[in-house]
């Protein structure tokens, strides 16, 4: 239990800007008083939960969404505040010059326009020490002869080439898939096989990040987290939570069997430590629940899940695999998930000098009230601000 506690007291999950800020659907963007105007107050507010969980060092950053004149200031802000920067991620979706792709795009002078962002991003974990580097591409064709399928994976080949070169030492690119939307016909980076075909072909500073939401409905995810580690090219992941396509709920929300399982395969391979590399990240939307509460609730979730993942019997497990047990083996898996972990995980935020209950701390400490109160006037921060 010692070990499971320790494990535990390291793990880190990195919170996202964007979620701190209004959002929702394509339908309806439900805004809430007090969420934040600036990217200074969404690293306040990231720092809230780390405050409260103790597991959420780091809050990652969305360009142009964060874009400030200063980044050195903006990452000495949230030092300050007790955070980190952590990952840079790129938005070349909601121009319109990217109407037919970013990076894909078949006029040269777009793909020159995406590319110069990314490279801006660049520039900016340069200010701020960020290590990450996070791409996502919308790019993709609505209809059969659109565009040529060949051609465009080279044009990212390209652009992703061109990045890669101007990552530093220490800097990695991380590379997000996507299964559909808002291309319909072919996605340019659909899949982890795509992804990690061109981080094979980039080197070993580019990695896969997966984001649970992004996958076709029956998707073994945990396959998918066991062959990158095993290649040692799994990068990161974005968690959230799906019922049909990317819902960007809150992660455990909708299936917390499968993040089990998902932790499951981290833990058997010794990299759930920092020092494994796996940035953990949440990617959430959350547009009807509040959001500091809901960004709280998923850390929880996520250390739940990990713990129950800590207690699986390896040696029973293993036996069983072994001697070709199936009902055996499923049994200690079934066994540690079923086991109730809040208990542990109270007693665990007592030890580090945490309240045992984060969102009851957040509702007694006043901190909604005083943003509602104190944010009023100038823009609040959403979807494209």
């Amino acid at each position: 239990m010692t070990d499971v506690r320790a494990a535990l007291r390291q793990q880190r999950i990195e919170t996202p800007s964007w979620a701190y800020a209004n959002s929702g659907t394509r339908f309806k963007v439900f805004a809430q008083a007090g969420v934040p105007r600036t990217p200074e107050e969404k690293i306040a507010d990231a720092a809230v939960v780390h405050r409260l969980t103790g597991v959420a060092p780091a809050v990652a950053l969305h360009i142009p969404w964060d874009r400030v004149e200063d980044y050195g200031a903006l990452a000495k802000y949230a030092a300050d505040q007790g955070v980190d920067v952590g990952a840079i991620n790129s938005n070349v979706f909601q121009d319109d010059d990217y109407k037919l792709g970013s990076v894909t795009n078949p006029d040269a002078g777009v793909r020159r326009k995406a590319t110069d962002h990314l490279l801006e991003c660049v520039d900016i974990m340069d200010a701020t020490g960020s290590r990450d580097l996070k791409l996502w591409f919308s790019d993709g064709t609505n209809y059969p002869g659109q565009d040529s399928i060949r051609a465009r994976q080279d044009r990212l080949a390209e652009a992703l080439r061109e990045v890669y070169d101007r990552l530093g030492d220490d800097q990695r690119m991380l590379l997000e898939y996507k299964l559909f939307e808002p291309a319909f016909y072919t996605t340019d980076v659909p899949d982890w096989g795509t992804s990690f075909a061109h981080c094979v072909e980039l080197g070993p500073k580019a990695g896969v990040c997966i984001d649970t939401g992004h996958h076709a409905p029956g998707t073994n995810i945990e396959f998918i987290v066991a062959f990158l580690l095993r290649a040692g090219k799994l990068g990161a992941f974005d968690f959230n939570s799906r019922f049909y396509a990317d819902d960007d709920l809150m992660v455990g929300a909708a299936d917390p069997f499968q993040l089990f399982r998902i932790m499951h395969e981290i833990v058997s391979a010794d990299a759930l430590a920092p020092e494994a590399g796996i940035a953990f990240m949440l990617d959430q939307c959350h547009n009807i629940e509040a959001k500091i509460p809901a960004i709280v609730r998923s850390v929880m979730n996520v250390q739940e899940a990990t713990a129950k993942a800590l207690l699986i019997d390896t040696d029973a497990l293993a036996a069983a695999q072994r001697a070709g047990d199936v009902l055996d083996a499923n049994a200690v898996l079934m066994d540690a998930y079923n086991t109730d972990v809040r208990p542990l995980l109270r007693e665990l935020r007592e030890e580090m000098g945490l309240d045992p209950d984060p969102i009851a701390a957040y509702k007694r400490s006043g901190y909604q009230e005083r943003i509602v109160a104190e944010r009023v006037g100038g823009e609040q921060a959403g979807w494209g601000a």
